[in-house]
């Protein structure tokens, strides 16, 4: 039995499009949207500990460790292994590298429960299938299931319906404008349209790599530039080098090359007072395998 799963990737995710369809009656938007994975993210280091107590062991600024998702995540499977095998301790300490930024539209949180679900899932034998495993992520927010899920996707309703889907692949440079947009305040905006017209997967999946690129658009992208000029100003510069559009609710930007000199140059370029990273996308998550 494995005690500790070390350097454990949490990878970022872009919105390649992101439709809003509808709302429901409850509030909830209806979404359509293609998730890309990408080899950038925070690294995440699980050890157990035979007392039963889940400790995250590193500091975050403004994230308390009681409210981080990791925690809830890691307690959140440790009730349903201990529903399955009572009196086992189910412990562990988590140490955190962060590297992507909060509420920057890469899924960061979200990613970080789902790797912290799937990592302690393997380490504590606790035998959930990829599908439970979802559905126990769906409670701690609507991406979750996403990187559990380990395959690039087509997502519809909240974002929990997922179908996996070829993407175009290549290099993505992402730019982080220097502001935290809430998400809350985006979808509650008066200025968000939510109306578009449905598409269906395969308008999508048999378009080629370039009409990929520029599929669709990103309707909360507009009300994150009326209300977060930083935004409206990242995306106006990375423009002259190709299609450049916001990633979920932002903050973040992005635009794809095929060729990761393309990136490198893009990247030399950038305004200092921008933090720029380049990332390959992938095809699957890290943890993929860990998951039956």
């Amino acid at each position: 039995m494995l005690s500790s799963l070390q350097n454990c990737l949490a990878p970022a995710k872009l919105n390649l499009f992101l439709h809003v369809t509808g709302r429901r009656t409850d509030g909830y938007h209806l979404l359509q949207t293609v998730f890309q994975l990408l080899d950038h993210g925070d690294l995440l280091h699980f050890t157990l500990r035979d007392d039963g107590r889940i400790m995250r062991t590193t500091e975050l600024a403004g994230v308390p460790a009681e409210s981080d998702l990791i925690v809830r995540a890691a307690r959140l499977l440790q009730a349903k292994a201990r529903e399955r095998q009572p009196g086992m301790a189910y412990g562990a300490d988590i140490a955190v590298d962060k590297h992507l930024p909060m509420g920057g539209g890469l899924g960061g949180g979200s990613s970080d429960a789902a790797t912290t679900l799937m990592a302690l899932n393997h380490l504590w034998q606790t035998g959930l299938t990829r599908k439970e495993l979802m559905a126990l992520g769906l409670q701690l927010g609507a991406d979750v299931p996403f990187f559990i899920f380990g395959h690039n996707a087509f997502a519809e309703g909240v974002g929990e319906e997922l179908q996996a889907v070829n993407t175009p692949g290549g290099w993505f440079v992402v730019l982080e404008p220097g502001v935290s947009v809430p998400t809350a305040a985006i979808f509650s905006s008066a200025q968000l349209t939510r109306d578009t017209k449905p598409v269906i997967m395969t308008d999508f999946s048999q378009a080629t790599d370039a009409e990929k690129s520029s599929f669709g658009k990103n309707d909360l992208q507009v009300v994150a530039c009326s209300s977060f000029p930083p935004v409206a100003d990242a995306i106006s510069w990375l423009t002259q080098f190709g299609k450049a559009r916001m990633t979920g609710s932002g903050a973040c930007v992005f635009c794809r090359f095929e060729q990761e000199a393309q990136a490198d140059e893009v990247l030399a370029k950038t305004p200092a007072h921008w933090k720029a990273w380049k990332a390959q996308a992938l095809k699957r998550h890290p943890l993929a395998d860990l998951l039956s």
